[in-house]
């Protein structure tokens, strides 16, 4: 087990904020203010700058920095070997999605995956796919499930199901009585976007784009950060989003909510991104080897 004030360091120095690292380790701020003071005093030097407002690394931060993600990778990589070798399934998993991947497939995925390897201590990290794409390159995360192939050297794709993406509106909006709809007609209406960085943007900019149709002539209303905010604004009657048949799947069948199919269709595969570069454990390629199945079967 890596020294516990390295732990905390690193969560500082990731989330650069005393108060978010609290959060993050379940601890008191001041406990969080001790380890770090505790950890300068023994290098006998400041690992952060305090300023009015925030904090940023020193010099001697960045360098530790540097050292205590090797450490803790090191540290895991020791759980999960030692875990292997008495022939358990062990050991912490440290797992990204993009947005509509962790809020609306992969719950399902590491429920039951827990369920087979109780052991197992999985975290789940949400963002954007860039974001998840990043921080698989930095290492801070073992796997990430993203709407895009990896576009970062030394990351390594693999895909794991097909998406459908289909038009979403109220049902009163006047679109709604359509059995498919075309990208010219889609921009005649108002549009309710993701924000850039996210997979389903780009996906969604680039269909466009192949359609003879500019992102940017679009009558694009907002650009919102979540699949839920989208499906809010567009219950309003505002405008229609694009999104993943299944993230709409509970209020098509309510009624709240009309889905339509594009035409041409749109569909995408989701990606599972890792490191080519990095020790690769049997717990790792057992979870990839299980996301990539229970994903096929939550997308047919």
């Amino acid at each position: 087990m890596a020294d516990r004030r390295l732990q905390v360091f690193h969560a500082v120095a990731k989330h650069l904020s005393f108060t978010r690292a609290a959060d993050a380790l379940f601890m008191t701020q001041p406990a969080v203010t001790f380890q770090i003071k505790q950890l300068e005093e023994q290098y006998s030097t400041r690992l952060f700058e305090r300023r009015h407002g925030g904090i940023s690394l020193t010099p001697a931060g960045e360098l530790v920095l540097s050292y205590a993600e090797r450490i803790l990778a090191l540290s895991d990589e020791m759980e999960i070997r030692l875990g292997e070798m008495t022939g358990e399934m062990r050991g912490p998993l440290l797992v990204g999605a993009s947005t509509t991947i962790a809020e609306f497939m992969l719950p399902r995925v590491l429920g039951e995956f827990n369920a087979l390897y109780p052991q197992v201590r999985a975290r789940l990290i949400v963002a954007n796919s860039e974001s998840i794409e990043s921080r698989v390159a930095e290492h801070t995360l073992d796997i990430g499930l993203i709407e895009a192939t990896a576009k970062l050297n030394g990351l390594t794709s693999q895909i794991c199901c097909e998406d459908e993406l289909r038009v979403i509106c109220a049902p009163d909006y006047p679109l709604a009585g359509m059995k498919s709809v075309t990208p010219k007609t889609l921009a005649e209406y108002e549009y309710i976007s993701r924000e850039p960085g996210s997979g389903t943007r780009e996906i969604t900019d680039s269909y466009f784009r192949k359609h003879k149709i500019s992102p940017e002539s679009l009558k694009t209303q907002m650009e919102l950060g979540s699949p839920e905010a989208l499906k809010g604004v567009v219950s309003t009657g505002l405008g229609f989003a694009v999104v993943s048949r299944a993230v709409v799947e509970k209020e098509t069948q309510l009624g709240e909510l009309v889905a339509i199919p594009l035409n041409p269709p749109l569909k995408r595969s989701l990606y599972l991104v890792f490191h080519q570069d990095r020790f690769q454990s049997r717990l790792s390629a057992t979870f990839i080897e299980f996301a990539k199945a229970k994903l096929k079967e939550l997308a047919l």
